[in-house]
């Protein structure tokens, strides 16, 4: 068993059909085999989370969660602790494994009864949610029947410590997303495999701590749905180097009024360690106000703006701040940018833009690499949806936008979700509500636009060329979460975003350089 945490750089995640797809695998062990290490494992942590607490809830729901939850509650009983179980089920129509689990716990002497306890008989109690776990997607359709809602409301009304097995109930495995009455939970016990939804959609904030238990079947021959990321390491930096070695970086944005957002992309891939960051501002008569304020950055007119030809060798980050402004310049970005960062209003202007569609797709047949940075609504604008629809399936909807546009896609939210074409996505764990501030989205265009001009990838293969930009996306947006944790009590601002972006960077490197 293991808590998920940082310290992981990636973990397989299985939504519900590979779930039960392994399960079938395990089809060779004694029945009941998994259902009793499931519930071992989650007593041993109940014991863990509440080591000095004597009474413990469990709430057993009609399917085989329920049955992990009886065999939980057999463990703890057979420890001397009070435990008591409401079963929010008819014991006839249990499935086989846990009406056999049903039986040992009442064999042992566990109080098993119809109706949850009052709240004063939970006071100071540990409860475990064993209602439905996979048995119920938060898109289903199906009607509670009295009994369950009388007891949802004793788990949702519940003020002491949660544990969830598998799943908090109501919350869907593969979107994260929920029902209304969805448990929230303190912790959650992810049972055999982790979970997609348990790090996207709303899966953060009703989960609580997520922990793992493969249920001693680690091996398998079946593929992730999804990888979770988390941290990424510094680049390496050699003593031979000069500024020349770590890439240009041409941001393109801020019209009037909108400068700031330009500045903040700018500052960011400068802190991220880009040689040079060279600004192009679409404000006319801004740039030497800016200039002066920011004296390493090298502002640029556009002119001609129809052929930036140094942008063959840059990386360019295309319209943070841009305006409607940005539509005349984003044919010669898409035209002549061998490796192109697209975020806000570049988005926006794609979206309603035929033409520009068909030319971003052009553009890795040439094998130049593109990175969209889209949130939610951008990406329901591209893919001609409603905000709801990419929110419901964040998974697949990334997929979907990757897929179409022949791009990589970092679809940015509450688990942030990095697809591309043709490749396994991921799920980012870094990073918290502290992030919802204006201009962080700036600062991640710029600190994947800073980070990848360091890393462009040498390979003249184009399908090679994608997935080191699916790679360096992972990364830089890994390190963006990484630098708004732990969790602060408010906002973070954008500006402080950077200077923690670069103070963690720097620290890590020098970790690195010492054991080097």
């Amino acid at each position: 068993m293991q808590r998920i945490s940082l310290s992981h750089p990636l973990l397989p995640l299985r939504g519900t059909q590979t779930t039960r797809d392994l399960e079938q695998q395990a089809a060779h062990l004694p029945p009941g085999t998994l259902m009793q290490r499931a519930g071992t494992a989650s007593a041993r942590l109940a014991l863990a989370l509440a080591p000095h607490s004597t009474r413990f809830w469990i709430l057993a729901g009609p399917g085989n969660n329920g049955g992990d939850g009886l065999e939980a509650a057999r463990v703890l009983h057979l420890q001397g602790l009070a435990v008591g179980v409401t079963l929010a089920a008819d014991p006839q129509r249990l499935p086989p494994d846990a009406h056999r689990a049903l039986a040992r716990a009442r064999t042992a002497g566990v109080p098993v009864q119809a109706t949850p306890p009052s709240p004063d008989e939970l006071r100071g109690a540990l409860a475990i949610d064993a209602l439905f776990g996979l048995g119920l997607p938060a898109r289903s359709s199906r009607q509670l029947t009295p009994e369950l809602e009388q007891a949802l409301s004793a788990l949702r009304q519940h003020k002491g410590p949660l544990l969830a097995l598998d799943l908090p109930s109501g919350l869907d495995a593969d979107t994260g997303t929920a029902q209304p009455w969805t448990v929230r939970a303190s912790a959650t016990l992810s049972l055999l495999t982790l979970k997609p939804g348990l790090f996207t959609g709303r899966g953060r904030d009703e989960a609580g701590d997520i922990w793992w238990d493969d249920l001693g079947l680690p091996g398998t021959d079946t593929g992730p749905d999804a990888w979770l990321s988390s941290e990424a390491l510094p680049l390496p930096r050699h003593h031979v180097q000069h500024k020349g070695s770590f890439g240009d970086v041409s941001i393109v944005g801020g019209s009037r009024g909108m400068e700031g957002a330009a500045l903040l992309a700018a500052r960011a891939a400068q802190a991220a360690g880009a040689g040079r960051v060279h600004v192009h501002l679409l404000s006319e008569g801004a740039a030497a106000a800016c200039l002066s304020a920011n004296p390493a950055l090298m502002f640029q007119p556009l002119d001609p703006p129809s052929r930036p030809t140094a942008w063959t060798q840059h990386t360019v980050v295309c319209g943070c701040g841009g305006g409607e402004a940005i539509a005349q310049v984003l044919p010669a970005a898409l035209a002549t940018a061998a490796r192109l960062v697209l975020d806000a209003d570049a988005l926006n202007a794609i979206a309603t833009d035929a033409a520009l569609q068909r030319q971003l797709r052009r553009r890795d047949a040439k094998g130049w690499p593109t990175i969209l940075t889209p949130h939610p609504l951008e990406a329901a604008r591209l893919l001609d949806q409603q905000t709801a629809d990419v929110q419901g399936d964040r998974l697949r909807k990334a997929q979907d936008l990757s897929q179409s546009l022949s791009c990589v896609v970092v679809l940015k939210g509450s688990g942030s979700v990095i697809a591309a074409p043709q490749a396994v996505p991921c799920i980012n764990l870094p990073g918290n509500a502290s992030l919802a501030t204006a201009g962080t989205g700036d600062v991640l265009a710029g600190w994947l636009g800073g980070w990848w001009a360091q890393s462009p990838g040498t390979s003249a293969d184009r399908g090679e060329l994608q997935r080191h930009a699916h790679q360096v996306a992972r990364q830089a947006v890994a390190w963006h979460g990484a630098a708004s944790e732990p969790p602060r009590a408010g906002p973070l601002r954008a500006e402080s975003l950077i200077d923690a972006l670069s103070d963690r960077l720097q620290a890590l490197a020098w970790i690195f350089h010492q054991v080097a």
